[in-house]
């Protein structure tokens, strides 16, 4: 797919991936349109686009997903069309189950899940009358196979691998394409963020994180799997792309060693 003139709707756009796609996207000519809750951070990396003009700020908070039909009109409105939703924002998790309060499974549930179907919901009937339209999905590895310290974050990720693999069957007929991307680690503030079990943030770096995937060169991955309209690719470091594999046809394996994994 060329994605030239296309108009492009990204959340999580101010920073890791998302911001990383917006810079990549927005040397190819297309139109883009921003969201996050931070406006300003937003604005400022609409300042780094090569063509402000074709940029376009729409903050959105995922956690607060009952006025969506809103901010999809908005949307529409800045160039008069959508082909392109790429659901990229998100929230993750470290700590264990037992020492998680419900409260920080119904956020994560609420930003990661219920946003992201929300605001496809919203966008949906759009496509279907124009017949055409992406929806794009940043999911995880853990969307694949849970690992400690992760449980909610895990859930929530494998709620919208059946969401949109049920979606892509529904929508077929009307020329709508369903992406889901899976990183695996990628060098962003993802593990900073991360809420713990009384869902205060983190507040530092895991290792893996760390050494993860440079954002930059994970866009590029993630822009080719778009634009051959992939169903689904896992843009990760080898131990993570086995870890499918062996999810698939090697679970009892898999599990050993997956309980050998840190948990503190």
């Amino acid at each position: 797919m060329d994605l030239k003139n296309k108009v492009i709707w990204i959340t999580g756009a101010s920073s890791g991936i998302g911001k990383s796609l917006v810079t990549l996207l927005s040397s190819q000519n297309t139109k883009l349109i921003l969201s996050s809750r931070n406006e300003s951070l937003l604005n400022e990396v609409k300042n780094e686009c090569i063509d402000k003009d074709k940029v376009k700020v729409l903050p959105l908070d995922l956690e607060n997903y009952h006025d969506f039909d809103k901010k999809v009109k908005k949307a529409i409105s800045f160039f008069g069309n959508i082909d392109v939703l790429i659901n990229n924002g998100g929230i993750s998790q470290r700590s264990l189950a037992k020492e998680t309060t419900i409260s920080v499974d119904k956020r994560i549930m609420d930003i990661n899940y219920l946003g992201t179907v929300a605001l496809t919901k919203a966008v949906l009937p759009h496509f279907i009358k124009n017949k055409k339209g992406q929806f794009v999905i940043t999911t995880s590895i853990v969307g694949k196979i849970g690992t400690p310290l992760r449980s909610s974050y895990a859930a929530s990720k494998h709620a919208l691998h059946g969401f949109f693999d049920s979606l892509r069957a529904e929508i077929h007929q009307y020329n709508i394409k369903v992406t889901l991307v899976c990183p695996g680690f990628v060098t962003t503030n993802v593990s900073k963020n991360a809420l713990t079990g009384d869902g205060s943030p983190q507040e530092k770096m895991d290792k893996a994180t760390a050494n993860g995937i440079e954002p930059n060169r994970f866009a590029r991955l993630m822009l080719k799997a778009i634009q051959k309209e992939k169903e689904e690719v896992y843009i990760a470091g080898a131990k993570e792309k086995l870890g499918v594999y062996a999810k698939r046809y090697y679970p009892k394996l898999l599990s050993k060693m997956i309980r050998k994994l840190s948990v503190t």
